[in-house]
């Protein structure tokens, strides 16, 4: 009978518990995510394919223990917006792009025994690599890895910079975001967290305005488009799926306030 009451009583636990995270999503088209060890990888095809190569695999997990995403996208020059960047075979022989590290010394070189390191067409190509990263802080939702901490912690220690050593920009600027729904905590934005990882012009201005409360449209139909917060947090940085509190941390419960506010 004992047995019977506390499998009961856990059943009951399980059932509220999923009953709670439902109740924070039901509000949002909340985004299917695929695999931890694949969140994050894209395949890069603006040329690939149309002469006759397959597609180029890139897991930001892997690069992302070795390099902070400012030294691609802003030292190198990686755009944002994917297939917008023109790579070419020439340019990375030339040490361009991917050959900034790709040239036989700091990693693997544009050798043909090496081709289908990089053009294999298969998003999870490495993905028996991520089990490395299993001493890193967790997370509930991506990788499920906190990569804030795993940096704030000393697990990783990636390089900000790859040609000349500069002095990184210190802004510890705090914002509090108000919501358009009356009753949602605010959002607390830490400048300092996303300065550790990004370069200023990675927001400012063609994200973000420079301006206080001067970007218009921003709401959270708008960030699960991945426009906004979205362009980064949903596709390579922890997504909404995550947890409410990530970015609103006054809340004390998700699921009642979003119930109130709707």
């Amino acid at each position: 009978m004992k047995k019977q009451i506390v499998c009961l009583s856990f059943i009951l636990l399980l059932i509220l518990a999923n009953g709670t995270a439902a109740q924070e999503n039901v509000w949002w088209q909340l985004p299917t995510l695929p695999l931890a060890e694949i969140y994050g990888n894209i395949l890069i095809d603006r040329a690939s394919s149309k002469e006759g190569v397959k597609p180029v695999t890139f897991s930001h997990w892997s690069h992302r223990t070795q390099y902070t995403c400012r030294v691609c996208h802003f030292e190198i020059d990686f755009n944002m917006m994917l297939n917008t960047t023109m790579i070419t075979e020439d340019g990375n022989k030339h040490g361009r792009y991917c050959g900034e590290c790709h040239d036989g010394k700091i990693a693997f070189g544009h050798t043909e025994g090496n081709c289908d390191k990089c053009h294999n067409g298969n998003i999870s190509y490495g993905k028996e690599k991520f089990k490395n990263l299993s001493n890193l802080p967790q997370s509930q939702a991506g990788n499920g890895i906190d990569w804030v901490k795993a940096l704030s912690g000393g697990f990783i220690k990636p390089k900000t910079y790859l040609r000349e050593e500069i002095k990184p920009i210190v802004f510890e600027h705090q914002i509090d975001i108000e919501t358009a729904w009356a009753g949602i905590s605010p959002v607390v934005f830490k400048h300092a967290v996303h300065g550790q990882w990004l370069d200023c012009s990675n927001c400012h201005p063609e994200i973000f305005s420079i301006q206080r409360e001067g970007t218009e449209g921003l709401a959270m139909e708008y960030i699960l488009k991945y426009e906004f917060c979205g362009v980064c947090h949903g596709k390579v940085a922890f997504p909404p799926n995550d947890n409410c509190v990530r970015c609103h941390p006054k809340m004390k419960n998700p699921g009642k306030e979003l119930e109130k506010a709707h």
